[in-house]
């Protein structure tokens, strides 16, 4: 019987904005996440961490950041074993407030997967596909399946009272998506445990 502690994914929700849609795909994939099993898993709201534009001396590849927001988010990433970040698209990038708590670590990312929950026009694929190279140079491992909430899903969501079960195609991307993120993190955890 295995009595290792289950991995730890955090759901990271990458925007701060007051009228943000965040919310809901976080809560969304969480409860699938929970009701799949095979990790715990905690979302991480960015609010909690509002992180000055960068700023620190040197990149954090050589040096531990000085800022005391940025030392408890880095905190709170290394007790974390892979990611699901939840991502809007802007001006077809990722959110600013992202792309800078991304900046704000490095080893606490180090061989640890991440997938992504993108809505948007194009269902955030352009701040998806720059999210993937962004967590490449932090050594990170991107998975090749996401969740793509385009816009038609977007809207009947946030302002015609659909529900995501009125979208069974992204309850089928989550599942393909949580079953990645899952082998990875399994896979990635026991490689730093045993290789150091």
């Amino acid at each position: 019987m295995n009595n290792q502690p289950k991995p730890r994914i955090g759901i990271i929700l990458g925007s701060t904005r007051e009228s943000r849609f965040a919310d809901k795909p976080a809560n969304w994939i969480s409860d699938l996440a929970s009701k799949h099993g095979g990790a715990t898993f905690e979302l991480i709201d960015l609010r909690e961490y509002p992180l000055p534009f960068f700023e620190e001396q040197m990149s954090l590849l050589y040096a531990p950041a000085s800022n005391p927001i940025a030392q408890r988010w880095a905190a709170k990433l290394a007790t974390l074993d892979g990611f699901i970040v939840v991502t809007p698209e802007y001006n077809h990038g990722a959110s600013a407030v992202l792309k800078n708590a991304l900046d704000y670590a490095y080893k606490e990312f180090n061989r640890k997967p991440i997938a992504f929950v993108g809505y948007g026009g194009v269902g955030a694929a352009r701040s998806i596909e720059h999210l993937r190279m962004v967590a490449v140079e932090l050594q990170m491992a991107p998975i090749r399946f996401a969740v793509h909430i385009g816009m038609v899903e977007f809207l009947g969501i946030w302002q015609q009272g659909k529900t995501f079960d009125d979208f069974p195609h992204l309850g089928e991307s989550a599942h393909a998506m949580l079953e990645d993120i899952l082998w990875w993190t399994h896979t990635l955890k026991t490689a730093r445990e045993t290789q150091g």
